[in-house]
């Protein structure tokens, strides 16, 4: 993936733009004084959503425990396929994918009510194994790859879980790839440094599902 990602602002001295053998003849003199600043990109990190702050939706691999109260015979675990299905008694197969415990509750118990009169038989629908929850760190980290928790992550405990940025990268040009619901993707522009110091909080945001996070 490198080079996929590069927003380096051109050097300028004096506001004159520098050719490739300026930069070249120039490039020990600008290593002693820090280079070219990289300039990060603006973005409203308020409009990015926390998930911290909402139920959270299942998706395919987790298993779920529901339970109808005196109805052992519909009550189980059920495995939420990969095409985000699971499959129940007498209801048949039920689209559980993206979707909170509370919202297949009532529906489950609203496709019940065709086969138990009794009011009583209470529909609960609880997490019991969270697989969905999966991201990925690339690029110059320790030790990328994808990764899965329980909880939910942000960037700089992402980063920290791969052993932390290696000697090759510059991260304060880090940038999350995230996909929207119909699959077009955004870059995020992280100055991960700077979440450290404490200068910049509010760019280690909490990862959602399927995020990518790249150091290049």
């Amino acid at each position: 993936m490198a080079g996929m990602i590069s927003n380096r602002e051109p050097c300028y001295l004096s506001g004159v733009r520098l050719n490739n053998l300026s930069v070249a003849m120039l490039s020990l003199a600008a290593s002693l004084v820090g280079g070219c600043a990289y300039t990060l990109p603006p973005y409203d990190y308020a409009r990015e959503p926390d998930p911290r702050k909402d139920e959270f939706r299942v998706g395919p691999s987790d298993v779920l425990r529901i339970t109808v109260w005196r109805n052992p015979d519909l009550s189980g675990d059920a495995i939420i396929r990969p095409d985000g299905t699971i499959s129940l008694p007498l209801i048949g197969d039920l689209k559980a994918a993206g979707r909170t415990p509370t919202q297949l509750r009532t529906e489950i118990a609203d496709r019940l009510k065709a086969y138990i009169k009794d009011e009583s038989a209470t529909v609960t629908v609880a997490i019991s194994v969270l697989n969905s929850y999966r991201f990925v760190v690339s690029g110059n980290v320790e030790h990328p790859g994808a990764f899965s928790a329980n909880h939910f992550v942000t960037v700089s405990e992402a980063i920290a879980m791969t052993g932390g940025p290696n000697r090759f990268a510059s991260p304060i040009e880090t940038v999350i790839i995230r996909a929207d619901a119909s699959g077009k993707t955004k870059r995020i522009p992280i100055d991960y440094p700077s979440i450290l110091d404490g200068k910049h909080p509010e760019h280690d945001l909490a990862l959602l599902p399927g995020d990518l996070i790249y150091v290049p």
